[in-house]
């Protein structure tokens, strides 16, 4: 029996492994684009060695390349390709390719030792904080003040590419990490597309999300640091649970400020990180100055993240060996959530994936600014012309709509100044469903890509977000999180397009979370109550009209 793989090989090597009481021996041929597999006697079979090397990050040391001579089948991987032939089909010389699974894996060996620090490859920084008071540049000392030293010490780093994930950090990403890369056949099939539409999963913890990824990081660095309470904000409950999760398994206290239209809709939320321990306040409340002072210039105000940062900052600042952590926007953040851009890539080189567009869902843009590091750096440096795609909901349309300068990043205007895009700090979105987007700034890093021209971005309305997520949920099995359909929802419109022009692509975006605890969303859709917020020019120009006044370049 001959098998022949037609391929492009490139380096010529020999080695021999066991295999039982069996020996196979390995070679390839520099610049060959066909090679023979025989079944025969050991030492005379050929096999590829990408296809070894990919076996072996896969499964493990022989766990995929198998030859029997029972029943004389072999199986070659190359690339993506996987080719058999048996006894039952030798005669029609029929060869199989074997589509790419499900569910793409890594091995907890495969995991990033390393996050991605996009700053140190960007041709043009972002422009640096400011001290709102001198309006110069943020020192370290300044910043440890609210933040861990090793937080801020990230969050200035502009020169290192890589930054080493700690040992013990890698100890606690094991118990939930990696996490798949799916491939959505079923998706496809209903859309009836020629395109190949995959997504980073990150559901796969009891956070429901990504924000898990960047809790325990900066729960690790706190307790190293001897910190014994930490204050935070969250809106739609997945970054207030990952940080109760993280702080209870480091054994740290927490308080917890939660948007005030999220804690009514997600009364569950609460139960959920009061579980692990936390303390949770809806925001604002009448427990801190600025949400006394935010409560009696609106008292029905339904809050906003901008609200609940300013609370947690104040508490923080009031309370003995305290610090506060932010669950997105900040650089070191961002940073954290690079694990999934990082494991995406692997998995793509695993299968000789290669993306034409990613997309992800943008609120302060650390789960989008995470997803697509690796992708990013590869266009900055010329590498690649991907298209990538930041989705934000059209009730708060920071990016589509909003102005490029400095601004506070909390509602009470005692954060450093970040310029980035914003639609002011006195901004309050609409009470929507997806309330981890319902932020009126931008992480600096996305803003500055986006100013520069490497990304692309859209603003969807929330009936539509929901209408995609409930087509996903019928077909793929997942009931997405509202934040994550955003993105759900321009891959599906990217996928429609290839379908309308004839056009194979190959699409990835990310599924940041799950939507279980947003079932008052799902009812309000499902019973046709569901509306759509947009705000208008003049909405937006009262938030504009409040920017500080700060210098520019």
């Amino acid at each position: 029996m001959r098998v022949v793989v037609i391929g492009h090989l490139s380096t010529e090597s020999r080695r021999w492994w066991d295999c039982g009481d069996k020996a196979y021996n390995e070679w390839t041929h520099e610049g060959s684009t066909e090679i023979s597999m025989r079944v025969g006697l050991p030492g005379s079979s050929p096999v590829i060695k990408e296809a070894y090397m990919i076996v072996y990050g896969m499964s493990g040391a022989f766990a995929q390349f198998r030859w029997h001579r029972r029943d004389h089948v072999v199986f070659v991987l190359y690339r993506t390709k996987t080719f058999f032939i048996s006894k039952k089909n030798k005669k029609k010389g029929l060869i199989r390719m074997a589509r790419i699974p499900y569910r793409i894996y890594l091995t907890e060996d495969e995991m990033p030792k390393h996050w991605i620090n996009i700053k140190a490859v960007m041709k043009e920084k972002p422009d640096p904080m400011l001290n709102p008071a001198t309006l110069k540049p943020c020192t370290a000392e300044e910043l440890e003040h609210i933040f861990c030293k090793e937080l801020v010490e990230q969050e200035l780093n502009e020169t290192d590419k890589y930054i080493e994930i700690p040992e013990g950090l890698l100890d606690y990403y094991r118990m939930y990490r990696p996490s798949p890369l799916i491939r959505a056949y079923n998706l496809e099939k209903q859309l009836d597309t020629p395109a190949e539409i995959y997504y980073k999963f990150e559901g796969n913890n009891t956070s429901g999300s990504h924000k898990l990824n960047s809790a325990a990081a900066q729960v690790y660095y706190a307790k190293k640091q001897g910190v014994t309470h930490l204050t935070t904000e969250t809106g739609a409950g997945q970054w207030g649970t990952a940080l109760a999760m993280a702080c209870a398994y480091y054994n740290i206290d927490l308080t917890v400020y939660m948007v005030k239209v999220s804690a009514q809709q997600k009364p569950y939320r609460k139960t959920v990180m009061e579980t692990y321990g936390a303390r949770v306040i809806a925001s604002p409340s009448e427990t801190t100055d600025v949400g006394r002072k935010i409560l009696a210039e609106d008292p029905d105000t339904s809050g906003s993240l901008g609200c609940a940062i300013s609370e947690a900052i104040e508490t923080a600042m009031k309370t003995d060996n305290c610090k506060y952590v932010l669950g997105s926007v900040l650089d070191h953040v961002l940073m954290h959530q690079t694990v999934i851009g990082e494991e995406t890539r692997i998995a793509c080189e695993k299968y000789d994936i290669k993306p034409d567009i990613i997309i992800g869902c943008i609120g302060g843009g650390s789960n989008f600014g995470g997803l697509i590091a690796p992708f990013i750096s590869d266009k900055i440096e010329g590498k690649s012309d991907i298209r990538i795609i930041g989705v934000e909901p059209a009730s708060c349309p920071t990016l589509t709509r909003g102005k490029y300068a400095y601004d506070f990043g909390d509602t009470g205007r005692t954060t450093p100044l970040l310029k980035m895009y914003t639609l002011g700090s006195g901004f309050m979105p609409s009470p929507s469903h997806a309330g981890g987007l319902r932020f009126h700034g931008m992480s600096p890093i996305i803003s500055k890509l986006y100013h520069d021209g490497y990304i692309e971005a859209r603003a969807v309305e929330q009936t539509d977000v929901f209408n995609a997520a409930t087509i996903f949920a019928r077909t793929e099995g997942i009931l997405p999180a509202p934040e994550s359909s955003h993105a759900l929802l321009v891959a599906m419109e990217e996928a429609i397009k290839c379908r309308e022009n004839g056009e194979k692509k190959t699409i990835i975006f990310g599924l940041s979370g799950t939507g279980y605890f947003d079932l008052s969303a799902y009812n309000s859709f499902n019973s046709k109550d569901m509306m759509d917020y947009i705000p208008t020019d003049e909405d937006l120009e009262k938030g504009f009209a409040e920017l500080p006044k700060a210098p520019e370049k």
